[in-house]
This record gives structure tokens, C-alpha cells and sequence, in this order.
């Protein structure tokens, strides 16, 4: 096997290393021998200066390039040798040229291999690196306490450039070798390096260290006073905090807020609850729950039922689902929240001012009040495409299409996601002819292949025609009949409907309530740092219209950190942790992840094993005929952490809180085997994958030892 370029380098490096070593050069670079030969380095250097100077240059480089203990003994051997000036001069450039040799070995070396291993994990360190490491870099530089060459090592494997490393470490080492180097004037006098820096002096690298922290929050109030600028603040505030958005993220943030008692004011222009609660999570939910039941009557035979039947009438299915929200309506109710200390206000909010909202109340009245620091929750909604001829029909969305009460003959979903996979399958099972058009190559294109192949061949076996790679050119109304002209290959084909049904995405609520005239920066979203902070960093924003997750329980978790920040800032400040993050399709088999899949590793270049268990192998999903679906786990290559888990099958979302729990708080597959899952269940769908990987990688040298042992053991 030909070794690489890295791994000669490494080779030869080791072996210089334990040349070294075993030559005891090290001895050449301590106290005491520097004291010792002192007068006669000062005779070489006077009898040959530039090559004196040329050479104590040279080895300052390969020993800080090598990482090689000796470097502080060489400043001060510089400081006998060639004074205070010349001698800084020297260790100042043959440091910094050594240390970014050994940033780029580091990097050349090592970086690939840590970046794809932890990549994401290393995410946020990567983007603080990019945005303030040259302020991090200059602060440790200040501070002898910290050994350069581990920072050396360390920056090598960030995305930290090469001239800005050296620049920095140019500059930023510079009083430490100054005082190294004039410590070294005084050779004669130093019994020890631990005598090198009084107090007084250590005290004062101190200062400097924490002097480029202080420049910067110094620099972050002054661009603060430019964007602030424009405006006046108040001397006194109504509120702590104001929130506009009653949906997930606002209604969490204004729970907390109220919790810790601020003062807080939350907007909602309509309904309580937002989209969650009123046009997705809880009605879709209450649909596919009736829908199910229906499919499980058609299904009776396989249940030891000769014949089963229901009579029902879509406009009372409809009713029922109005009924579930209605029942869940009062958790999210302008009462409840009264209730807990919020002041709630129906009507529209606009922002006038980084400190001023306002409020035109639902019953005329208008309001303006002062607040510290605002949370923009304004959520999403649906996406209509530009399509040509859309505007002749009705079209429904996941926002309208609650309204209906007549059941749709032909049903038309555009979409392939979620949401259209979701109400595809629903309508199907309630009497609908539906026909999905997805112009990627699959539906549920964020999922592996197979989880997308499982639900595709479930939807046709329920009698859906489901058309992928398919792209809707336009609509048109002929004869009275509509339809919607798709192309496939380059081939025109024409889908009748009765009503169409658009669920392409989602786009974040950014107009009406101020944006615009405050400059408040957007693009897809509202732009926000890690800390859910917009380009006025006293407004927030959280939930859909921040992104980059489009779920309630993900809005509910950026919503502590804004409403957190929002309060607390300057004082404390959260980075939103988006490490663990599970999300499901309520499609029949269901589908539940979290973190990587097959796809994301290996776009993101994570290396990565495969373990899967089939669930048509499981005790309780055979009973309950739900043998079908899978258990498959990413772990990291030939360890014990966990990547990500997709399960695909009956409860597949309930069954996945034990990955999520598991990736949370760094439990491995060996914990999960070893914990006890009652039987028969359907959670032990979990352990017996973790089972599956405990034989991979089980110890087999060890095992041929002990079956030897046992062998011995029979005589």
C-alpha cells in the first residue's frame, strides 16, 4: 500500500522528532545551558553577526514550526545575545513565521479529518471563527499563560485565513516577546522561567489580553450608536418586551418573559394559537386521525373481520376537526394568558421605532407604547406559485382548505412535501380520487430514497396516483372542466380536477408591521445572528419568519432564546442551539427523523456506518399488522455516538424521542441495548437496532480467545 504525502510527512516528522530525542538536543535548549555558553554566543555573534543572526532565525522557525518545547529559553537566549532590539526583531518575525508553519501543517495534516468527523459540531466554533477569531486570536496571543503552540494547532483546523493568523500573531505576541527577550538582557540574574514575569508583569499581559474583548464590545456599542442613529430612545419604557405573533414562538416567548416577571406585551391580528393551532399541527392531525379510522375499516379482513363498513359524511368529518381545535383552543386562549401576566392585544402591530410599537386594537382604539426590546413572531404562510392560469380556479392551501365541506370528486395536491403528502393520503382515505405532482424525482425529497420509495408505494396502493418528476406549466379551464397542463420528459399531460390543492412550501410573514421603513435586514427571512438577534439588535425575531426550521416545536425553542436575550442582553446572551433537532411526517407508514440521514452525510462529507432494523421483524408490529418500516441509525465509524436515526412505520414519531433524548445528552447504542423495553412493544424497535450494532461491531478476537477458553474449560 503506497503511503500518502501526509502520511510521509508524518513520518518524517516523528522521525526528526525522535532524532531529537534521542540525541538529547534538548539539553542545548535549556537555562542552564544557555547560561553556561552565554559569553560564548556573544563572541560568535560579534565575529559573525549576520550569519549569527540568520542561523538563531533559521532554528527559532523549526522550533516553533516543530512545536518543539525551547522556544521561551530561545527568546531570552536572543535577548543575551543580540540585545532588546535586534533581538525582539528576530523572535518577533521567526515566531510568527513558525507558528504559521505549524497552523498550516495543522491544517494540511488534520483539518479534513476533524472538519468531517465533527463538522457539524464544530458549525458554530467555525462561523465564530469567521466572524470574531482575529479578536480571539490577538487576546490569547497577549496572554503567555496560554501555550502558543497548541493555539498554533488548534487555529490550523478552523477556517481561520493564513494571513490573518500571522498578521494577528505578528502583532499580538509581540509584548511577550518584548518582555521574554528583555528578561534575557538580564540572563545572569535568572534562576528559573517562572521568574521571568512579576506579578506586576503578568498583571499587565492581563490588561492587554482583555483589552482587544474590551475594543470589541467598545466597536459593537459605536456601530450600535450608528444603527440607532435615526432615532431617539425613550428615557423610560412601557415594557420589557413586546411580541408580535401569537403563534408558537410568540405565545413561549411571552410565557417566559411573563415568568420571570417582565413586563410584556404580546399582538395577534387573528387568531390565538397561530398556524399550529388553527390551519396545520392540530387540524391536519384531527383529519388524518378520522382518515385512518376509514382506512382501517377497509382494511378489516387482515384483522380477522369478515366485513366492515362505515357511513360518514365529509362535512361532519370537517366539523370534527373544527371541534378538536376548538377543544385545544383554550391552551393557547387570550384568557390563559391574561391569566399568566400577559397583556394581550388583538389587533395589528408596527414598528415605529427600535423602542416604539404601534397597536391598532380590533375595536379601533389605537395605542403606542415604549419597550425595551421587541420579538418579531409573525410566522409563515402558504406559497402560491406564479402558474399560469391559477388565477381561474380556486385554489386551497393549507390556510383555506379547512373550510371545506364538500368532499372534492378529483383532487389535484401540488407538492410533494409534508404538508402535501400529509393531506394526499387524508383525502385519498375520505373518498377522494387525488393525484400528487411533485416535479423532483421523488416526494419527501429531505428523506432517504427508500423512506421515500416505502410511502410512495403505500400512496399507490391506496390508489393514489402519484406523479414525480412532473412540473406544472399552467392552468386551464375547458369546456367547464379544469385541469392542470403538466410536463414530463418533454411530453404535455393533462390532470382534470375539481379542486386543487397547492402545498409547495411556505414563505416567512415580512410585510405590514414595519420591516421595511425601520431597514430591518431580510432576505428569504428576517436575518438573524445566533442569537435570534435582527440588524437592530435590540429586535428579535424567532419561529417561521426567522427560519431556517419550519416547526412549532422548533419556534417554541428558538422562542426561550429570544425571549431570554431579548431581556437580558448586555448581561447574558444564548447562542440558539440547533444540535438535536427530530422532525416527522404524519404520513401512513410514518416517517420520523433526527439529525443526519444518508442524504445530509454525505453532502456534508460525515463519514458514517449503517445500522437498520426491519420492523417486520418486531413481535408488536406484526400483532398489530404494522409489520412494515424500518429503524435505521447513523453512527460515527467504529464508535459508539449517534448521527442521526430515521424510522419509518407505525408511531415512527414517539418511537424516535428516545434517539433525540439519546443524541441530547451523549448516550450511546450500548446504553439503549442495555436499557429494558417492555414487551411486547413497539419501542423495542429501538433496542433490537442497537443490537443489530453491537454485532457488527462485536469484539471477534476476543471472542475466538473466549471460545477457546471455553473449549479448555470442557476438557
Amino acid at each position: 500500500m503506497r503511503l500518502s504525502k501526509r502520511w510521509w510527512f508524518v513520518v518524517g516528522l516523528v522521525a526528526l522528532l525522535a532524532l531529537a530525542y534521542g540525541l538529547d538536543l534538548g539539553r542545548f535548549l535549556s537555562l542552564a545551558a544557555i547560561k553556561t555558553h552565554q559569553a560564548e554566543l556573544e563572541s560568535w555573534r560579534s565575529s559573525q553577526p549576520l550569519l549569527a543572526a540568520l542561523l538563531f532565525f533559521a532554528g527559532y522557525v523549526a522550533v516553533t514550526a516543530l512545536s518543539l518545547p525551547g522556544a521561551a529559553v530561545m527568546t531570552l537566549a536572543a535577548g543575551a545575545i543580540f540585545g532588546l532590539g535586534w533581538g525582539t526583531l528576530i523572535v518577533s518575525f521567526a515566531s510568527s513565521i513558525g507558528a504559521t508553519l505549524a497552523f498550516l501543517a495543522s491544517r494540511w495534516l488534520l483539518r479534513a479529518w476533524v472538519q468531517s468527523r465533527l463538522g457539524a459540531r464544530l458549525a458554530g466554533i467555525n462561523a465564530g471563527v469567521e466572524r470574531d477569531g482575529a479578536w480571539y486570536l490577538f487576546t490569547l496571543r497577549l496572554v503567555p499563560a496560554f501555550p502558543f503552540f497548541l493555539i498554533n494547532l488548534a487555529m490550523g483546523l478552523t477556517p481561520m485565513r493564513v494571513r490573518t493568523f500571522y498578521g494577528v500573531s505578528q502583532i499580538g505576541m509581540l509584548a511577550a516577546t518584548a518582555v521574554y527577550v528583555n528578561a534575557g538582557t538580564q540572563l545572569a540574574r535568572i534562576d528559573s522561567l517562572s521568574g521571568i514575569v512579576s506579578p506586576a508583569v503578568l498583571g499587565s499581559l492581563l490588561l492587554l489580553g482583555i483589552l482587544p474583548l474590551v475594543a470589541h464590545k467598545v466597536a459593537n456599542m459605536f456601530n450600535a450608536r450608528k444603527v440607532y442613529a435615526r432615532w431617539k430612545q425613550p428615557k423610560s419604557f412601557d415594557r420589557n418586551l413586546i411580541v408580535i405573533g401569537g403563534g408558537s414562538a410568540g405565545l413561549v416567548t411571552a410565557y417566559i418573559a411573563a415568568a420571570v416577571k417582565a413586563r410584556v406585551t404580546l399582538v395577534e391580528k387573528h387568531a390565538m394559537g397561530g398556524d399550529c393551532l388553527n390551519t396545520g399541527c392540530v387540524p391536519s392531525k384531527a383529519l388524518i386521525r378520522s382518515a385512518k379510522f376509514l382506512s382501517h375499516i377497509r382494511r378489516a379482513p387482515e384483522f380477522g373481520i369478515r366485513s366492515a363498513s362505515a357511513d360518514f359524511d365529509f362535512a361532519e368529518v370537517m366539523e370534527r376537526v373544527q371541534r378538536v381545535v376548538g377543544e385545544v383552543r383554550p391552551h393557547d386562549s387570550v384568557e390563559r394568558y391574561t391569566g399568566l401576566g400577559v397583556d394581550v392585544a388583538h389587533g395589528t402591530a408596527r414598528i415605529v421605532s427600535p423602542w416604539e410599537v404601534e397597536i391598532s386594537h380590533a375595536d379601533g382604539r389605537m395605542q403606542r407604547l415604549t419597550t425595551r426590546a421587541i420579538v418579531i413572531a409573525a410566522g409563515a404562510r402558504p406559497f402560491v406559485p406564479p402558474i399560469p392560469g391559477l388565477d381561474q380556479v380556486e385554489v386551497l392551501t393549507s390556510d383555506n382548505v379547512w373550510s371545506l365541506r364538500r368532499r372534492p370528486e378529483r383532487l389535484v395536491v401540488l407538492g410533494g412535501g409534508p404538508i402535501g403528502s400529509e393531506l394526499t393520503q387524508a383525502f385519498a382515505r375520505l373518498g377522494s380520487r387525488v393525484t400528487q405532482v411533485e416535479m423532483a424525482p421523488r416526494i419527501l425529497l429531505r428523506e432517504d430514497p427508500e423512506v421515500s420509495d416505502l410511502v410512495s408505494a403505500r400512496f399507490r396502493s391506496e390508489g393514489i396516483e402519484v406523479l414525480v418528476d412532473h412540473k406544472a406549466e399552467r392552468v386551464e379551464v375547458v369546456d367547464g372542466q379544469q385541469q392542470l397542463v403538466v410536463t414530463h420528459q418533454g411530453r404535455e399531460l393533462r390532470v382534470p380536477f375539481d379542486a386543487l390543492l397547492v402545498a409547495v412550501g411556505r414563505v416567512a410573514n415580512l410585510k405590514g408591521y414595519g420591516l421595511e421603513e425601520l431597514g430591518v435586514a431580510t432576505g428569504r427571512t428576517v436575518e438573524v445572528n445566533g442569537y435570534l438577534q435582527t440588524s437592530i439588535p435590540n429586535i428579535y425575531a424567532a419561529g417561521d419568519v426567522a427560519g431556517p426550521y419550519q416547526f412549532t416545536h422548533t419556534a417554541a425553542h428558538q422562542a426561550w432564546y429570544a425571549a431570554v436575550n431579548a431581556l437580558f442582553d448586555p448581561f447574558k446572551k444564548f447562542r440558539a442551539d440547533y444540535s438535536v433537532i427530530p422532525w416527522a411526517t404524519f404520513v401512513e407508514p410514518e416517517v420520523a427523523r433526527v439529525d443526519l440521514n444518508e442524504i445530509e452525510a454525505k453532502e456534508k462529507k460525515v463519514p458514517y456506518e449503517v445500522t437498520v432494523y426491519g420492523l417486520d421483524e418486531l413481535d408488536r408490529a406484526i400483532a398489530d399488522g404494522e409489520a412494515h418500516g424500518f429503524v435505521k441509525v447513523l453512527t460515527v465509524p467504529g464508535k459508539d455516538r449517534i448521527l442521526g436515526a430515521t424510522i419509518v412505520g407505525e408511531h415512527a414519531a414517539d418511537l424516535l424521542a428516545e434517539y433525540v433524548l439519546a443524541m441530547k445528552h451523549g448516550i450511546g447504542l450500548n446504553q439503549i441495548l442495555g436499557t429494558i423495553h417492555t414487551y411486547p412493544t413497539l419501542a423495542e424497535a429501538n433496542k433490537y437496532a442497537a443490537g443489530n450494532w453491537k454485532r457488527a461491531h462485536a469484539p471477534q478476537a476476543l471472542l475466538a480467545w473466549v471460545e477457546r477458553f471455553h473449549a479448555w474449560r470442557r476438557g
